[in-house]
C-alpha cells in the first residue's frame, strides 16, 4: 500500500529528492554552458561532471572535469546567466549560488593513470 498523501497507485521515487535536484541542476548548467559556449569559446571544452546542492539549496558546487584560469574567469562571468537558467528550468524554492570546482574524482583518476603509465614497461627494448 502506497503513501496515502500521494494516492493509492503512486510509486516511491527511485532516489532521494537531493539526488533529483542535483541532477536537474547539472542538466540545466550543462545546457546553459552549451549556449554560452557559442559566444565565449573559453567555455567550449568545459564538461560538468556533477553537482552537489546544499540541503537548503543556498549553494551548489558544480564539478567540472578541468578548470584553467581562463575557463574559471568565463564561468564566473557567466554565473548569473547560468543561475537564471536554473531558475527558469528547475522548480525549487530558491536558486542556489553556484561555485565551480574541479572534480576530485577526475583528479584522482588522472593520478592513477599516471601511476599506471609509470609502471608500464618500455616498449622499445624487446
Amino acid at each position: 500500500m502506497g503513501d496515502p498523501r500521494r494516492g493509492r497507485d503512486s510509486v516511491a521515487k527511485p532516489y532521494p529528492r537531493t539526488a533529483r535536484v542535483n541532477e536537474a541542476v547539472r542538466h540545466a548548467v550543462a545546457s546553459e554552458l552549451e549556449r554560452l559556449a557559442d559566444s565565449d569559446e573559453r567555455l567550449s571544452l568545459i564538461t560538468v561532471t556533477g553537482v552537489e546542492c546544499d540541503p537548503d539549496l543556498r549553494r551548489a558546487r558544480v564539478y567540472v572535469a578541468s578548470l584553467d584560469e581562463e575557463s574559471s574567469e568565463a564561468l564566473e562571468e557567466g554565473r548569473l546567466r547560468i543561475q537564471a537558467a536554473i531558475a527558469r528550468t528547475v522548480r525549487t524554492k530558491r536558486t542556489p549560488h553556484l561555485q565551480f570546482e574541479v572534480d576530485p574524482a577526475v583528479v584522482h583518476g588522472e593520478a592513477v593513470e599516471e601511476a599506471l603509465r609509470a609502471l608500464r614497461p618500455s616498449q622499445g627494448g624487446m
